[in-house]
Formats: structure tokens, C-alpha cells, sequence
């Protein structure tokens, strides 16, 4: 079995993937559904300007960020791997997040071994550089850029990611069958790491 270094986002990856939906329709005064919420960007769903958005998000993103749900099984299936594997998370969030997201997944027991704040979507030079081998992600756009890089990524799916995908992009339901795909391409010699 090969060691794999496994890039996994935070927000909507290992969290529940609409943890802002509560404070974001109480704040502009909506009332939209998870079943709505068929874009990434937040102030598309919420049918508000992206300043108006940006301004939410500043004032609250510590809050925010403070109590979000893990998905379910993501503690077990990331002790098992961080067992045999590196688990790296690669997370957009701004730097200033960095102290408060090393808390919050310490506070989840959440097993891996470092973390990256970059405060961009922009993820394929820090994936090229921890020699990623695998990346999980809730983004489409990051998803298919990342696999554009030449990159194996594990898509997990929401109501904002589906779209056509393509030979480097597998599209997973739920945090038990990341562990099963992980397990076979751990043994497959093709899924071992991007150059």
C-alpha cells in the first residue's frame, strides 16, 4: 500500500456544506432552503451584492466559523487514515482564521498532520508542493482545476457541484465512501501523485 498524501478542504468538506445558511437568511432577511443553494457563491444564492455579502461575512466569520458541524463520520474515517496516510487540510480561509481553525479541529478531534490557510481558492501550487496525491473538495470550480493540474480529486456532492465532471474527478456521497475510494486507489499505482 502506498502512503498518500491526502489534501483535504475544510468548509463544507468535513463541515456540513450549508453551516451558513441559518445566520445568512436571518441577516438579509430570506428564508432560503438547502435545496436552493445551487451556486458556490453565497451572495448569488442569497440574491444580494457581493460588497453586501463581504461585509455579512467580515463582521461574523469568527462566529461562523466558531460552530460548524462536521459531517458525520469524518473523525473516524480520519484517525483511520491518519494512521498510514498524511493528511494535509488546504483551506481558502484568510490567515487571520488560522489560530481559530487549528482550535476548531483540534476541539472535533479531527486527526492530520498540518495545516494550510491561503486565503484564496487557488489550491494547485500548495497541492503541487505537499505532493498531493489525492485533494477532497466541496468546489466544482476548485475541483476542475485542480484535476486540470493533473491532479485525482474526490468530489463530495452537494447542490452546488453538479455539474459534468471528467476522468479525474469521482463524485462522492458521503465520508464512508471516501474511505473506500482512498483504500482502492491507495492500492492502485495511477492514483499515486501528481508531478
Amino acid at each position: 500500500m502506498d502512503i498518500l498524501n491526502i489534501c483535504i478542504d475544510i468548509d463544507g468538506t468535513i463541515t456540513e456544506p450549508y453551516f451558513w445558511l441559518d445566520s445568512t437568511n436571518k441577516y438579509f432577511n430570506k428564508n432560503i432552503r438547502e435545496e436552493q443553494v445551487t451556486a458556490y457563491d453565497i451572495h448569488q444564492v442569497m440574491g444580494v451584492e457581493r460588497h453586501e455579502y463581504e461585509r455579512f461575512y467580515e463582521n461574523n466569520k469568527f462566529e461562523i466559523h466558531s460552530d460548524q458541524k462536521i459531517r458525520e463520520d469524518v473523525q473516524s474515517v480520519l484517525r483511520i487514515l491518519s494512521a498510514t496516510h498524511n493528511i494535509y487540510f488546504v483551506t481558502a480561509r484568510e490567515q487571520e482564521l488560522k489560530i481559530l481553525t487549528h482550535v476548531y479541529l483540534r476541539k472535533n478531534r479531527i486527526s492530520y498532520d498540518s495545516l494550510h490557510v491561503l486565503g484564496s481558492h487557488y489550491k494547485v501550487d500548495k497541492a503541487k508542493e505537499l505532493k498531493c496525491s489525492i485533494f477532497i473538495e466541496d468546489s466544482y470550480d476548485n475541483a476542475m482545476q485542480l484535476s486540470s493540474a493533473g491532479f485525482k480529486v474526490l468530489l463530495l456532492d452537494t447542490n452546488y457541484n453538479r455539474k459534468p465532471l471528467n476522468e479525474d474527478v469521482i463524485r462522492v456521497y458521503d465520508w464512508k465512501e471516501i474511505f473506500v475510494k482512498i483504500n482502492e486507489l491507495s492500492l492502485k499505482t495511477g492514483w499515486v501523485q501528481a508531478q
